[in-house]
């Protein structure tokens, strides 16, 4: 009889005990809105699902009135570009720093203490001083997301760097290589699969500031919009709005493990991770 630990579910079962959880949250919040509402049809905290269905269409589907937009498509366009950005910007400035302070000692020494220091303070602490300096508008959102998640993948990536076997570098040397072809041919190649990783990890931090930015200084976003409702009570609005978020997150992380896959299939083959775990 085979050990717990050592029992592996086939692909339907996995797919199936994967499911399972949100089915029982989706009926657990059915039996919890239907008493509600048999109670006061008028609740507002757990809505009928047909209440969400009329949200979505009047959001989604439907120009809004005072500016003819959808509002739902233009929210999101707006958070995904402000998002985009400001994980592009410090996914490339973490990568730069990163790989230079791995592989230059010097550069390392001066600069390892202030990556420190910056990735100690708390984003949403400075968040007051950026609109400040920057304004109101998009660089302040997109500085916030760079500042918030910049720090942590610099110093993953420096540790990456750093865990190179020495053997790789010495031969490189040996081989007559300089110092920027040792860091384009041998450490950055390997490195880059472990970016996409950090990268994946960090988006949940990047939605955070995002949304955070959003609900204090926007006109725009789905954290616009969520805060701008729920003086309302529009639950049947928040809730459809935070699963979306959801499902947009889950979506970039799925299309950047694709892609990581796909270019880099020799690390995941070295690390033992197969594509459908």
């Amino acid at each position: 009889m085979k050990k717990l630990i050592n029992l592996q579910p086939s692909r339907p079962l996995r797919w199936f005990l994967g499911v399972l959880p949100f089915v029982l949250l989706l009926v657990l919040y059915l039996s919890a809105s239907e008493a509600r509402l048999a109670e006061n049809p008028n609740d507002k905290l757990l809505p009928a699902l047909s209440s969400f269905a009329d949200a979505i269409q009047r959001m989604a589907f439907e120009p809004s009135s005072r500016s003819g937009e959808y509002l739902f498509w233009q929210d999101t366009a707006s958070s995904l570009r402000r998002l985009a950005l400001g994980v592009g910007i410090g996914s490339f400035s973490a990568l730069l720093v990163g790989v230079l302070m791995g592989a230059i000692p010097l550069f390392r020494a001066n600069f390892s203490p202030l990556v420190t220091a910056i990735s100690l303070i708390p984003p949403m602490a400075i968040l007051p001083v950026l609109f400040i300096i920057f304004g109101l508008g998009e660089v302040s959102k997109v500085v916030l997301i760079v500042i918030g998640i910049t720090p942590f993948i610099t110093r993953d990536i420096l540790q990456r760097v750093l865990e190179i076997p020495q053997e790789q570098l010495i031969k490189a040397q040996t081989l007559g290589a300089s110092t920027w072809q040792i860091i384009l041919r041998v450490v950055l190649p390997q490195v880059m699969p472990r970016l996409i990783g950090a990268i994946r990890l960090s988006l949940g931090a990047a939605w955070l500031f995002l949304i955070a930015a959003e609900a204090i200084a926007a006109t725009d976003g789905l954290g616009y919009r969520i805060f701008l409702v729920r003086r309302y009570l529009s639950m049947d609005v928040i809730l459809p709005y935070v699963c979306w978020i959801t499902l947009l997150a889950f979506i970039i992380d799925f299309l950047l493990r694709k892609i990581s896959f796909k270019l880099y299939p020799w690390f995941h083959s070295q690390s033992g991770e197969g594509e459908n775990t």
